[in-house]
């Protein structure tokens, strides 16, 4: 439940009452310091300035109109200018017991449901997925989930890069090479077809014989032409079947039917190009067809021109950009439409979408959204890459994280059977490097460091898992059937109060995430929770409790937060473990 936004009501309503007509947001807190209040208003001080009452009689006034629910057990003033608020312990209470046997852990689906489209991953055909396309991956992921948790309709966009003049490139070299057989008996793997492609690309900068057939193959695959077209399809075959493979061992919910490459909106290209002509948003110059935006200046101070046509007559991702969105708005009825790319293409982003709106292809009733990312780096603060400066391949450093967390559970647990290691170790591996990537805001480079994020403590995921599993352990000694006991859940420490507040807390993350899509306030939440548990532990016995009553209700606690731990790392994409 929103507590927080229970409170913002009740005080809204109050100071309605008091000025008649307001709508400022109160800025409420959930309160380390429990002793002093569950929650805290911190704006009160901005409030009173604009309504000009003083802090303390502003106070007395809000707090006469809403002390009478049952929800508040007190509230009170302190200075310079703060309301405490201590809730109902039995209010509290229930509120936990209503949510005990709840899948949803009483999280309510959003009432105004929409079409949303989320673009991420988008890694390059005939490459290898590098260090780069882990950001894109796992954030946009964790956004697919928590709106489809709230019951929205999520269209998965990964918006592959299957086209353009790499192609005409990569054909032309197979071609050169007489490698057409070899790709057409799938005796060619994707590694292969990276380093033919790096090879192409050097011929094509240096052979101007080579890059002038290259250009040819381009402008024949974009119509289609039947030979370019069946040894293009095979490129995409080998690099989505490869890709796959890293889906699903990242625990995400791509698949096959997700792909919507560039190739997807060809057809389009021609029609987009006419339609913006038309319409006066572009000019052909010097045989170009070009879109002039007043909105944005080169370095000269000039309306800057985005490209949509070459003089050859081939199409640019420009053009392909545009076509996408209005295929997403047309096609999908997209209400709003998410990409998650780095912050370099920001500037290109709200250039197509500034032509896409001109040209009436997206109404003002859809939402465009960038949640950009920073890079990951070494220690020397400089992207992450091999000693001899090429991109890590996201395979190499799943594998090495997998090897890694193998080596600590050689160390701490000797005597599991080896079967069970590797699947440990790779649930471990993997979550590690996901959590450390999704802890960090998404707005900020971070530095990537192995022991940090294979560490049992601190904010990292075999902190979270072990807390998980410690939890576990702890059910399965009480000998009692958690989901069996009727008696409600009772709050009468300190540590059990301030547990129960962090619990409720999660549909509040939940929704602040399915807003900006930042997943590292989970990760945060997640840990805090962890340690609430933690220092609940340490504060109340369980299993040994003399009352019977309290040690159902100590157990029915600590298995609500293991519900919520479980739920919080499943929309993160990572899995639980029993045992650790």
């Amino acid at each position: 439940m929103h507590i927080k936004n229970i409170i913002k009501k009740d005080i809204k309503n109050a100071l309605k009452k008091i000025v008649q007509v307001y709508d400022y947001d109160p800025f409420i807190k959930l309160n380390n310091k429990i002793q002093r209040g569950h929650y805290q208003i911190n704006n009160l001080i901005k409030i009173s300035k604009i309504l000009k009452i003083k802090p303390f009689e502003l106070s007395q006034k809000i707090i006469f109109h809403i002390q009478q629910k049952k929800r508040y057990q007190k509230i009170t003033f302190s200075q310079p200018g703060f309301i405490n608020i201590f809730l109902n312990l039995l209010w509290l209470s229930k509120k936990l017991n209503n949510i005990f046997h709840s899948f949803r852990l009483g999280i309510p689906q959003d009432s105004n449901k929409k079409n949303v489209v989320i673009d991420y991953s988008s890694p390059n055909v005939a490459k290898e997925m590098h260090v780069g396309h882990l950001r894109s991956t796992i954030i946009g992921d964790v956004m697919v989930r928590v709106l489809i948790f709230l019951g929205h309709n999520v269209i998965r966009a990964n918006h592959v890069g299957d086209w353009g003049t790499q192609f005409g490139m990569l054909i032309a070299y197979l071609k050169h090479k007489k490698l057409i057989k070899k790709l057409e008996k799938n005796t060619i793997s994707l590694i292969q077809l990276e380093q033919f492609y790096f090879k192409a690309k050097k011929k094509y900068d240096n052979d101007v014989w080579f890059a002038k057939k290259s250009r040819y193959y381009v402008v024949k695959l974009q119509y289609k032409d039947p030979i370019c077209y069946s040894i293009w399809k095979k490129i995409v075959h080998i690099t989505l079947v490869e890709n796959q493979k890293i889906y699903n061992k990242l625990n995400v919910t791509l698949k096959d039917t997700d792909v919507m490459g560039e190739s997807l909106y060809n057809d389009m290209l021609p029609d987009i190009v006419m339609d913006l002509k038309n319409k006066k948003i572009a000019i052909e110059k010097n045989g170009a067809i070009v879109v002039h935006l007043k909105e944005f200046n080169n370095r000269l101070g000039e309306s800057m021109g985005v490209i949509i046509q070459k003089k050859d007559k081939g199409f640019l991702y420009s053009t392909i950009d545009i076509a996408c969105i209005k295929y997403r708005c047309e096609t999908f009825n997209a209400d709003r439409i998410i990409y998650y790319t780095d912050s370099r293409q920001h500037q290109y982003l709200i250039q197509i979408w500034t032509i896409a709106k001109k040209a009436n292809y997206v109404s003002n009733t859809v939402t465009l959204e960038h949640h950009m990312f920073g890079m990951m780096l070494n220690k020397d603060k400089r992207p992450f890459k091999t000693r001899d400066g090429n991109t890590i391949k996201l395979t190499a450093l799943l594998n090495k994280s997998q090897k890694k967390a193998e080596k600590i559970i050689n160390y701490k647990k000797p005597t599991l059977s080896k079967r069970k290691k590797i699947k440990l170790s790779n649930i471990i591996g993997i979550s590690a490097i996901k959590y450390a990537d999704l802890s960090k805001n998404r707005n900020t480079d971070y530095v990537f460091d192995w022991e940090k994020i294979l560490s049992f403590e601190g904010n990292t995921a075999p902190y979270i898992q072990y807390a998980y599993t410690r939890i576990m352990s702890i059910l399965k000694k009480s000998n009692i059937s958690v989901l069996k006991i009727k008696e409600n859940i009772l709050l009468t420490h300190n540590s059990e109060i301030k547990l129960a507040l962090k619990i409720l807390e999660f549909e509040e993350i939940i929704i602040l995430i399915s807003k900006f899509g930042t997943p590292h306030i989970l990760c945060q939440y997640l840990y805090n929770l962890a340690t609430s548990f933690s220092n609940f532990y340490e504060n109340c016995s369980i299993l040994f409790s003399e009352k019977i009553n309290i040690r159902k209700s100590r157990l029915k606690l600590s298995f609500l937060t293991a519900k919520t731990i479980k739920k919080g790392l499943h929309i993160l994409g990572i899995k639980t473990v029993k045992k650790m």
